[in-house]
Parts: structure tokens; C-alpha cells; sequence
């Protein structure tokens, strides 16, 4: 398959991760303020199954030991047809590691809301889950960010779909079971 735009968003987030990371150093005897990233073949089950008539590359994923705190993601990307019109979709998991001011950071940001004839972005609160929604009409291209537990960052990016296709997208990821992942 093509190289996916999303696969850039992951690297440029878990280098971000890094850079935004407290380095804290416990005493011996006081436990760690920072929860450890899980493992990533727990977040590969949340990646959904193709749809009817697309196909997938396998999940992938992987935890990075940086030092003092560790990373983990998976991704996965669709595709429905051949060539290079093809609509695409790229669906990817970056843990947070609950850094309460990396979060606080990276949706800060998340509060505009704009609508024009190139397309639209616009903040989303999905059952008190904050996120953000874009959409160009050029080339039908459209990201979906979402934080789930305060710790997980979901993105869904499409392209050659409708802007109706990002909530699709969402629904086939059960966000309860990435919600509950430990």
C-alpha cells in the first residue's frame, strides 16, 4: 500500500511525546509519578477489521524505550480499490502515558471552529471526550483526533471519502474496551 499521511502524524506525536515528558527521577523508595505506557499488543486488538470490500495491512505497533519513560502506538491502514485515487483511511493509537501537561498541550488547540468553502474544522466532546475534526474538500481529506481515558490519542485520517465517513470510521472502534486498556 501507499505510505499514509497518519503514519507522520504518529512519528511527529511520539517524538512530541518525548520532548514533553517530565524527567523524573523518584527517590528509591517513592513509587513513579508517571503511569508506564502499555504495552502495545494490548492496543492492537482496538484497531478495527476492514470493511466489506476494503482490505488492511496488518496492525502494527510497538512500545520505544526513551530512558526515563517509555512510548507506545499502533496503526493500521485501509484501503478500498487500487491505484492512486483510492480511498484510504489510517487509524492510529499513540498512549499519552497520562502526562497531564503533554494532554493539556496537544488539545489545547482543539477549540476553534471554522467553516468555509475549502471545508471545515471544528471541536468535538464525545461523551466528555475531547476531540477535534477537519475536513478539505480539496482531495476529500479528512482527521479525526480524539483523547479517550485522558490518556489514549485516537486519530482517524481519510481520504477520497465524505466528511460523513470520520464518524463511521469511529463507530467501528470500540472506545470503551481502548478506554478500559491498562
Amino acid at each position: 500500500m501507499r505510505q499514509n499521511p497518519g503514519r507522520v502524524f504518529v512519528v511527529a506525536l511520539i517524538l512530541s511525546c518525548a520532548i514533553s515528558f517530565p524527567r523524573i527521577s523518584p527517590a528509591q523508595d517513592e513509587p513513579q509519578l508517571v503511569p508506564k505506557a502499555v504495552d502495545y499488543k494490548k492496543l492492537l486488538p482496538i484497531l478495527p477489521e476492514p470493511p466489506e470490500s476494503w482490505k488492511a495491512d496488518p496492525a502494527e505497533g510497538s512500545t520505544d524505550d526513551l530512558g526515563e519513560t517509555a512510548i507506545t502506538s499502533v496503526h493500521r491502514d485501509y484501503v478500498k480499490g487500487e491505484g492512486d485515487n483510492a480511498p484510504t483511511t489510517s487509524i492510529s493509537i499513540l498512549d499519552s502515558v497520562a502526562n497531564p501537561e503533554y494532554v493539556e498541550s496537544t488539545t489545547a488547540s482543539w477549540n476553534s471552529n471554522t467553516s468555509n468553502d475549502e471545508g471545515y474544522t471544528k471541536a468535538v466532546n464525545l461523551n466528555g471526550m475531547p476531540g477535534f475534526e477537519t475536513f478539505e474538500k480539496d482531495g476529500k481529506h479528512g482527521t479525526f483526533w480524539l483523547m479517550v481515558a485522558k490518556r489514549y490519542f485516537l486519530q482517524i485520517e481519510t481520504t477520497g471519502q465524505e466528511a460523513n465517513e470520520l464518524q463511521e470510521w469511529l463507530k467501528r472502534i470500540d472506545l470503551t474496551k481502548l478506554a478500559a486498556v491498562k
